[in-house]
């Protein structure tokens, strides 16, 4: 290339770093400039090889790796702790005999085992001699089609659903989730037969961007233990 070439062609960073990467045996060549060239550092002010600039470079790579780690193990635990009392919250509902104690102890164990603080459910369509109690009563149409509609939990702030009266403490609901509860088997398109309430004062306790399929297992479990109601 002439001096009139190079003028009108400079030649650009872009290649020159396409040279080095098509050409890993040009520091090989010239080993002297690993020592030679000094690039800022950005742990502190003062200049660095370029040996340690890439030195720094690892570390950062290997911390950034650290912490995912922990992060995967950190879940992990999370996971199994929540599986544990998700189990022994199914077992308590295989010792419950009596059919109209289970709406109860479904919404008292999931205080107790999952830190909810506040849990109510209401079933319909129960069998006759379950129909006087209060876990079938003061359920409006209104409610009933809303539950069938739901195809997933839904979570969020509590924006006045009627649901919320049925807790003990409606005002204290910041946050909710609601849980439709269907024949098992029957999909999400089949119609509700009850809708089992959580809740807490915590607004981001339940928010809308939170994952549902835990929940989705609860209300599963629910369901089928609900059954004999019907």
């Amino acid at each position: 290339m002439n001096n009139h070439q190079a003028l009108s062609n400079p030649i650009t960073e872009d290649d020159i770093a396409n040279y080095l990467a098509n050409a890993p045996d040009f520091f090989q060549r010239h080993a002297e400039l690993l020592a030679s060239v000094h690039l800022a550092s950005p742990h502190s002010n003062r200049a660095v090889s370029l040996q340690e600039r890439q030195a720094e470079m690892l570390r950062d790579k290997i911390k950034l790796l650290e912490h995912r780690l922990m992060d995967m193990i950190r879940h992990g635990n999370e996971n199994a702790l929540l599986a544990n009392r998700l189990l022994r919250w199914a077992a308590s509902l295989f010792q419950t005999t009596d059919p109209v104690s289970m709406p109860q102890q479904i919404a008292a164990q999931i205080v107790e085992q999952f830190s909810v603080p506040q849990v109510t459910l209401k079933v319909w369509g129960v069998a006759p001699a379950y129909a006087g109690h209060d876990f079938a009563l003061g359920v409006s149409d209104d409610a009933k089609l809303f539950a069938s509609s739901l195809t997933e939990p839904f979570c969020g702030v509590n924006t006045g659903f009627e649901a919320v009266t049925w807790l003990a403490d409606p005002a204290a609901a910041a946050s909710i989730a609601l849980l439709p509860l269907r024949v098992a088997g029957a999909g999400t398109s089949s119609p509700a037969f009850g809708l089992l309430v959580l809740s807490s004062p915590d607004a981001q306790r339940f928010n809308s961007g939170m994952g549902t399929d835990f929940l989705q297992h609860l209300a599963d479990l629910a369901s089928a233990a609900l059954g004999r109601l019907r």
